[in-house]
């Protein structure tokens, strides 16, 4: 078997894995805070909060209902998403006009609450959750082995992640979705309820976090500070691809994955900050972010 620059293979291949694995939640998270900070412009420090959640509540399904995996994967991104429903009725449609700072304040309060009274009820410790029977083990590709779940997440994320940039960029409700952030008073005199329109919006955003959840919950242990742990580097993740940039966040989340990878191979020292060293000279060469406009 070959060798780079004195790295077995399995080794590098492994840690690409680990990257893309990490890539693919760093997309689909950054993908719901790109859509609630483009669309709506309230910037959602919530989001590692309902990440945690989207993993506690199909921990919760399966231990008091005997909910499984594959219907977790449906039912969690619901139920947390209407918890994001009731957060912007209540909270975050009161401060629409008023400067972003408010709403960041807001987010992060609620994000310290949610995590409190996680904390509070289930401790710190992680709680397993089990992958399901059907991605059990894994596959031998002669040059390293790939676990069947490993593979399946990153699958089911860059389908979601195409999906959602299909939906915003490419359909009728997308057009109407972008239509309401530019001039929402237009968007209105057509006969659409733009603050329902904004409030689902908000809830899909939020639903997108809890689904990453769910299919973090067999990777990592389901515990009340996993999100708070994620959170600052999906924000990093964000502002390089460009705030509001949908497919800035798609292809920034697994890239970053992916050189992080790398950098655990060939520097492991940095691996932790390699994200916020890249951050730093995007906004030096361009401040609005890889694929952001310039205001």
């Amino acid at each position: 078997m070959f060798e780079l620059l004195g790295i077995p293979p399995q080794a590098l291949f492994g840690q690409l894995l680990l990257g893309l694995i990490n890539g693919s939640f760093y997309a689909i998270l950054s993908l719901g805070l790109a859509i609630i900070f483009g669309l709506l412009n309230i910037i959602n420090f919530t989001h590692g909060a309902q990440y945690m959640m989207g993993a506690f509540v199909a921990w919760m399904l399966l231990n008091y209902a005997g909910i499984g995996y594959w219907w977790a994967l449906l039912i969690a991104p619901l139920i947390v998403g209407a918890t994001g429903i009731v957060i912007d009725r209540l909270f975050l449609a009161r401060l629409r006009d008023l400067d972003h700072l408010y709403g960041l304040l807001l987010t992060f309060g609620l994000a310290l609450i949610i995590q409190g009274l996680f904390r509070n009820q289930y401790g710190v410790s992680g709680l397993p959750y089990s992958i399901p029977p059907e991605l059990a083990g894994g596959r031998n590709l002669g040059f390293m082995f790939l676990p069947n779940y490993r593979g399946w997440v990153v699958a089911a994320s860059l389908a979601v992640c195409l999906a959602t940039w299909f939906v915003i960029e490419k359909t009728r409700l997308g057009a109407y979705l972008r239509a309401a952030t530019e001039n929402p008073t237009l968007v209105q005199a057509f006969g659409i309820n733009v603050p329902r329109l904004i409030t689902l919006t908000y809830g899909f955003g939020v639903g997108l976090a809890a689904l990453a959840g769910v299919l973090a919950a067999p990777i990592y242990s389901v515990n009340p500070n996993m999100g708070a742990d994620l959170i600052i580097v999906v924000f990093a993740v964000v502002v390089i691809g460009g705030m509001g940039s949908i497919l800035g966040s798609i292809v920034t989340g697994f890239g970053l994955g992916l050189i992080e990878g790398l950098t655990k191979v060939f520097y492991p020292e940095a691996a932790a900050t390699v994200i916020f060293v890249v951050m730093v000279l995007v906004l030096l060469i361009k401040p609005a972010g890889l694929f952001g406009r310039a205001a």
